[in-house]
């Protein structure tokens, strides 16, 4: 539940997110939000009530959206046309090795208590100071971005039904993974490791995908993935639990589990035109963070009732009925043409918001831009660029009047 009510978070927080920043600007939302969310972590050590911590989870989610939406929409406006593709890649490597080095920093303390809550205050209030302080020109407010779940399903339904079975596996492969594996007789630095080389897999994974994605039909790439990772469940759910076979075998569901966004993706995406490209992609992120949340808290509840290693049994099952499924949309729809997709390296769990689409390569840059900038007449675009300056030295506006004249 947990884990679930945090995807719900970042599920809603998009909105929140669009709101505060058109009201009162990056800097102050990135500041207020990441105040909310340091307050919520440091609350997780007030009280030990699982409702209470529901609802710091929840406020989370919510908080996180928020920061990930200023910080990629200041990506973007920053990034030169030539350069977003450098830049998206780089924003995707370093989620990753931030999951990487998160699970080594939590295994650094074996024993529950308040050392871990302290570890990531600090994180967060470090990561205040570059854009409190900073003296860039602030991006221009956003526009916000219209999502039709139903009207791209119709469009691209094998994407959105892949994408869907990925957020329910990644996101109870996160949220569980080291339940199972504590309950399966790892000890901390254990676990760490079997969640670390599952995380790795996936990012060396990325590469070679893509360039399979280029040559075989990705409808065919999902399925295969799908029936890979249900045999790779499978032994992880009859063998036992230990190095370095464990380690092994998670390494393989690594491999294909967290290539199935990107595949999605880029199956997606060769499907629309380039103006659709950004609510194609919103709308992917919208579905993995739908399965995201209600795969975890369904799956938890079969694990209390079969124990741990029902989780992995659960993939299996998952991913025959995702295997059944895409056979069936593929058939009712006109075969694929194998023409290149232009894969995209992406994350294996949501660590970015909506607002990542635009920076995506494959998309114009005039499109891009259209997509982010304010066009409704009720927003008056001057007033909130003065009132984001308003955090701006006086010498600085001054300089920046004497350098326009």
């Amino acid at each position: 539940l947990l884990t679930s009510f945090y995807y719900i978070g970042l599920l809603f927080g998009s909105k929140l997110g669009y709101h505060l920043i058109k009201s009162v600007g990056h800097i102050r939302a990135f500041s207020a939000s990441t105040a909310v969310v340091t307050a919520c972590v440091a609350s997780h050590g007030i009280s030990d009530n699982i409702y209470i911590w529901l609802v710091l989870r929840l406020v989370v989610g919510l908080g996180m959206m928020c920061n990930y939406m200023v910080l990629e929409s200041w990506l973007n406006e920053q990034a030169a046309p030539e350069q977003r593709g450098r830049v998206f890649s780089f924003y995707m490597l370093t989620s990753y090795l931030g999951m990487v080095v998160g699970q080594f920093a939590l295994s650094q303390f074996p024993q529950l208590g308040y050392a871990p809550l302290f570890l990531i205050c600090i994180a967060l209030s470090f990561g205040i100071v570059p854009i409190s302080i900073t003296r860039r020109i602030h991006p221009k407010p956003l526009k916000p971005l219209q999502v039709s779940l139903w009207g791209y399903f119709k469009r691209v339904p094998q994407s959105l039904t892949a994408v869907c079975f990925a957020g329910i596996i990644n996101g109870s492969f996160y949220g569980l993974a080291p339940t199972f594996a504590s309950q399966a007789g790892l000890n901390a630095k254990e676990i760490a490791m079997y969640m670390s080389v599952t995380i790795v897999a996936g990012l060396l994974a990325q590469w070679p995908m893509g360039l399979l994605s280029d040559r075989i039909r990705r409808s065919i790439l999902l399925r295969t993935n799908a029936l890979i990772i249900g045999v790779v469940s499978l032994a992880l759910f009859f063998l036992p639990t230990q190095a370095p076979l464990s380690y092994w075998l998670t390494f393989m569901f690594g491999l294909f589990a967290f290539t199935l966004y990107p595949l999605s993706s880029a199956l997606a995406n060769s499907r629309v035109d380039d103006e659709h490209r950004v609510g194609v992609s919103s709308s992917l992120l919208v579905a993995f963070g739908a399965g995201a949340s209600v795969g975890s808290a369904s799956i938890a509840q079969v694990m209390t009732y079969f124990g741990p290693h029902a989780l992995y049994a659960s993939f299996a099952l998952l991913t025959v009925v995702m295997y059944l499924l895409l056979t069936y949309i593929n058939a009712r729809q006109k075969a694929e043409q194998p023409e290149p997709s232009d894969y995209i390296a992406a994350t294996s769990d949501i660590t970015s918001s909506p607002l990542a689409a635009t920076l995506d390569p494959r998309i114009e840059d005039k499109t891009a831009q259209e997509q982010m900038l304010v066009v409704d007449e009720d927003v008056d675009s001057a007033s909130v660029y003065e009132e984001e300056h308003s955090d701006q030295p006086l010498h600085d506006k001054q300089t920046d009047k004497v350098d326009q004249i």
